[in-house]
């Protein structure tokens, strides 16, 4: 995917006294915007917007803005998206860094009923219904960002 490693870049950036240089010399080396790693994701899965956004417990609208790059979803919609497409861990963990988010950390209860359902491969409604019967609030439920019980 890229040429160089992480720490190759960080190495080059800190010695680079001009950051619009290295900007310049990298450009094969940055991330492409989120939606379109999404756009990866789909097409890798085999999977169209339509049929990840019609799992989704949260507004349509809101979910296409993601997928067309015009909003920035929150680590919990991001991980309902991911369960909706049915990512493995790994390709969970890697789109929460990629969009910027802490990944999933199994000392934190939340997080650990997110890998239980991954590992065990529940869909997104099974992985909601984990977290409320944990006392969590559902990953696609973010109108409120509470527990609806």
């Amino acid at each position: 995917m890229f040429k160089k490693d992480t720490d190759q870049l960080l190495d080059e950036l800190k010695i680079e006294p001009d950051v619009k240089n290295f900007i310049a010399a990298n450009q094969s080396e940055f991330t492409s915007p989120l939606h379109e790693y999404l756009q990866k994701l789909l097409d890798k899965k085999n999977l169209s917007k339509l049929e990840v956004i019609q799992q989704l417990n949260f507004d349509k609208k809101h979910a296409y803005h993601i997928f067309a790059g015009t909003k920035k979803p929150s680590r919990q919609k991001l991980l309902a998206i991911a369960r909706a497409m049915n990512l493995n861990f790994d390709d969970t963990q890697y789109l929460l860094r990629y969009a910027g988010f802490g990944s999933l950390y199994p000392r934190d209860p939340y997080d650990a009923v997110i890998i239980s359902a991954i590992d065990h491969n529940l869909t997104l409604a099974e992985t909601d219904r984990n977290l409320g019967e944990c006392k969590f609030f559902c990953v696609s439920d973010f109108e409120t960002g509470v527990l609806t019980h």
